[in-house]
């Protein structure tokens, strides 16, 4: 066998490493990560076959000028970060100046995380206002076994992240529907609360909504405070299903009136549809478990799937 040219070896570290499944998030990018990598491959090819490195020369796939952008993964600063609850975060990342991100409602964006060598990738929707200026924040849950959690439970104040986007997204529109329900099941709430801050910071939007929060405690409900200001609004309603409370007696007065025991299951859900002042359309976002439930438990109650949007 011989052996392979020098000139052979520098070409092969230069092709593009083909993603792994895991680098993928399954959101129906656009471009993919398999599109980025299928692109850089073509590039690669071209340049083999005219043997011109140089045309390779700027393939770097991220960018410094700290704008986001769907094609590549850019870095931004981790200015905050604060545990909700034992195993979720809220992370605030730094803008330049007084950018903003600029995403449309319920648009997520792409984490890219290195682990034991392997390159992982994970979506996530950021929850600050869309008009956040300097900076936004994202709600992340730490898994024991996960490997993007490993290597984001090491971030602290002034690590640089790599980002992508956006992607996705709900197209609202204020006044498009009467009633919007959202049903979210514990970090599903991140695409909800723009959508909610845009309704309440327009004082022409009279979209009623309710909002379905479902955890496993009262504990670890996530960001009380906030969604306590939203429903002080003439329009907007919370309740909240807690699996594995068995009691109320224990929580607070406030809280008894609009929150349920147990799981969000098919006679919950047709009380809480008929609750609604009209037919709603319903915003869902969880585990793809929770969101086969909620859309089989959803048709039970009368409310057709051209009435959903899963995020």
């Amino acid at each position: 066998l011989q052996a392979m040219s020098d000139d052979e070896q520098d070409w092969l570290a230069l092709r593009p490493q083909e993603p792994s499944p895991s680098q993928c998030c399954g959101s129906g990018c656009k471009p993919c990560i398999y599109d980025v990598y299928e692109k850089e491959l073509a590039r690669w090819e071209r340049a083999k076959a005219m043997q011109d490195k140089s045309l390779l020369v700027g393939k770097k796939e991220q960018s410094s000028n700290s704008e986001l952008n769907p094609d590549t993964f850019t870095a931004f600063s981790v200015s905050s970060v604060e545990q909700l609850t034992e195993d979720t975060y809220q992370y605030k990342f730094e803008l330049p100046g007084n950018s903003s991100l600029r995403l449309s409602l319920g648009q997520h964006i792409v984490l890219r995380g290195v682990v034991n060598g392997l390159e992982v990738h994970r979506a996530y929707t950021p929850i600050s206002p869309r008009n956040a200026e300097g900076y936004f924040e994202v709600l992340i849950k730490c898994y024991e076994a996960g490997l993007m959690s490993q290597y984001i439970k090491t971030w602290k104040r002034g690590d640089m992240v790599f980002w992508r986007g956006p992607f996705g997204g709900f197209p609202y529109q204020p006044n498009k529907h009467g009633e919007l329900l959202m049903l979210a099941s514990g970090t599903g709430l991140a695409p909800m609360i723009p959508i909610l801050q845009s309704i309440t910071d327009d004082e022409e939007d009279e979209t009623f909504v309710t909002l379905v929060g479902c955890f496993p405690t009262f504990d670890k409900i996530y960001l009380k405070p906030l969604l306590q200001d939203l429903a002080r609004y003439w329009n907007i309603r919370m309740f909240y299903v807690l699996s594995q409370e068995t009691s109320l007696g224990k929580l607070p007065w406030s809280y008894q009136e609009n929150t349920y025991t147990g799981r969000l299951n098919e006679d919950l859900m047709k009380t809480i549809v008929n609750s609604c002042r009209r037919k709603p359309f319903v915003l869902i976002c969880g585990s793809s478990g929770f969101n086969e439930d909620m859309s089989r438990y959803l048709k039970a109650a009368g409310i057709e799937e051209n009435s959903c949007f899963v995020f």
